[in-house]
């Protein structure tokens, strides 16, 4: 059966990514210590396995789906997680209804679909990454099939395209070429995809030696943005549509939940249509919800609408869809003396000191997590709960926690959550200042986002491998670096020296008011006061706000506004 096959060889394919992960990690494009990418597969594969072994014997490709679908959504960690996690889906739902043996069409048919699915979740897909591979061996299986090879034949054939298409992902995204590397993620997906592709063909511990390095032509610069961003897919701007709408729906004709989600799109954003034939529950935010209710109603009954504005959305709600209200019951039983306060805050920290910070500021709860250790989207969800609050703002505070966060947002049955996209701590301190205790969390989410750009950051850490700063001079291992605004904008050997040059560069740039700065972990006392002298003596006009933000790996981070 072709549920114990995948039951048996993910594990085996999910330990080479762990063993391989900081392989992946190294390949980071941008020189800071928070190359995760192998770290966050690996972790998003593990809690695939947890489900996949909790399994009972002689379960169907039904239940494996399932397991798989939930695990790697609950457990997906970081942009690259997250992606997988959609990527995983596609390909478990794609099986469901495989032959037994499965044939070479069931195997490109569930890669068609796991591209369908993943290229749904990203908006605004970049060439060269993960999404690149996963196109071009479902393209590849596509041809196998037509070429009637045996399933053997054809999952080798796999291996290699994806490989292929790894290696050519600098061709594609010029920023992996300006460092002479192939992409993380892609190169963690066709480990995944080699290594299960062993173990299905009795072939385990064997690895292709794939080179992930590449030649990096001289003027490789002149042809690429000399800006290594920290995040090159920030297409967020938040939602430009006034009224949430959501229903349940019953079709009483032919209905494609493809087609309406396409329809509803060009009405609104964050569409969604799930379900299974004939019962969907479906969400979208547009300026026009008679339009919305006037196009499903094509198809069959809508019946339990619920549509509020956002821009002036009351804190208790008066009316709630049927799954909403059995759990609210459920839960007021649980705690009849905790009622749910209108508004909860969550956000993410990787100090101690940052999370008081943020406490003091308003928030909920903190999840613990940042550079070297991104939540997975299950860790959000549990800190949402635990807000005990009917809407939740989330603040990421980092831009590799964003999808994360984002598919907690989507996950949440019973708590609407909307994510402000904070990619650094004082972003986040930023934003809370904005909030309004009386407003709604459209309103609120709306402030808080337009507070972001009130400040600008500025953070100093190692460099941990070669690579060049925005204007093209080189960095070495070891070198200290200013980022601002995710480029590398100063380099130097003394954390004191960059950070006053950093700070120096962005007051030229724009002269601010205040300083906010955090210390880190690994700076003492004496050494932060000490820096702090240096920077009042520098900036005599310039307030300083100074902390212990605790955070690993960036000795200093700050912010002026």
């Amino acid at each position: 059966m072709i549920a114990n096959v995948i039951c048996s060889c993910f594990p085996v394919a999910a330990k080479v990514v762990a063993d391989k992960a900081e392989d992946i990690n190294k390949l980071n494009v941008f020189p800071v210590p928070d190359g995760d990418t192998g770290t966050n597969m690996s972790l998003t594969l593990g809690t695939v396995v947890k489900e996949v072994q909790a399994l009972p014997a002689g379960a169907t490709m039904v239940d494996v789906a399932k397991a798989i679908t939930h695990g790697s959504l609950m457990g997906a960690r970081g942009n690259s997680g997250v992606i997988t996690s959609q990527i995983l889906r596609g390909m478990a739902e794609g099986l469901v209804d495989a032959h037994e043996p499965v044939t070479t069409a069931d195997i490109a048919a569930a890669f068609r679909n796991s591209v369908k699915v993943a290229f749904k979740a990203v908006r605004k897909p970049v060439e060269g990454t993960i999404l690149t591979v996963i196109r071009d061996v479902s393209a590849r299986a596509d041809k196998c099939e037509k070429e009637k090879l045996p399933v053997s034949e054809m999952l080798e054939a796999l291996v290699v395209e994806a490989y292929e298409s790894v290696a050519r992902t600098p061709d594609l995204l010029p920023v992996l070429k300006e460092n002479g590397v192939v992409d993380s993620g892609a190169y963690g997906f066709a480990t995944f995809v080699e290594a299960f592709v062993n173990a299905a063909l009795g072939n385990e511990g064997k690895l292709t030696d794939f080179e992930t390095s590449v030649a990096t032509p001289t003027d490789a610069h002149n042809a690429a943005d000399s800006r290594v961003q920290i995040e090159l897919n920030d297409d967020w701007e938040g939602s430009e549509f006034r009224y949430c709408n959501e229903f349940l729906f019953k079709a009483e004709k032919p209905f494609e939940p493809e087609e309406a989600l396409s329809y509803l799109s060009t009405l609104g954003d964050c569409e969604l249509v799930v379900g299974s034939y004939p019962d969907y529950k479906v969400h979208v935010h547009s300026n026009e919800p008679n339009r919305v209710l006037e196009y499903m109603l094509r198809y069959g009954q809508i019946y339990e609408v619920f549509i509020h504005n956002m821009d002036i959305e009351a804190h208790d709600r008066t009316a709630k869809i049927a799954a909403d209200q059995a759990k609210d019951a459920a839960e007021a039983e649980a705690k009849p003396s905790e009622p749910k306060k209108p508004l909860g805050f969550v956000a993410v920290a990787a100090g101690d000191g940052e999370a008081e910070i943020l406490k003091s500021l308003g928030v909920d709860v903190v999840v613990s997590g940042g550079q070297t250790m991104n939540p997975s989207t299950a860790d959000i969800l549990d800190a949402v709960a635990q807000t005990n609050a009917e809407s939740v703002i989330v603040l990421p505070d980092n831009g590799n926690i964003r999808m994360a966060a984002e598919a907690a947002a989507a996950a949440s049955e019973d708590v609407k959550v909307v994510v402000v996209p904070t990619k650094t701590v004082p972003q986040a301190f930023a934003a809370m200042f904005a909030v309004d205790p009386e407003a709604s969390i459209g309103d609120n989410a709306e402030a808080m986002g337009e507070a972001l750009g009130d400040i600008r950051d500025g953070e100093v850490t190692h460099a941990v491998r070669d690579s060049q700063a925005a204007d093209g001079s080189p960095i070495h291992s070891g070198d200290i670096m200013g980022i601002e605004g995710g480029a590398i904008t100063v380099v130097g050997s003394d954390v004191d020296q960059v950070t006053l040059d950093l700070i120096a560069k962005m007051q030229d740039e724009e002269e601010g008011d205040t300083l906010t700065i955090l210390a880190g972990e690994d700076m003492d006392d004496e050494h932060f006061q000490a820096l702090c002298d240096k920077i009042e003596a520098a900036n005599p006009d310039l307030e300083l706000d100074a902390h212990r933000g605790g955070q690993p790996l960036y000795p200093v981070i700050f912010s002026i506004e």
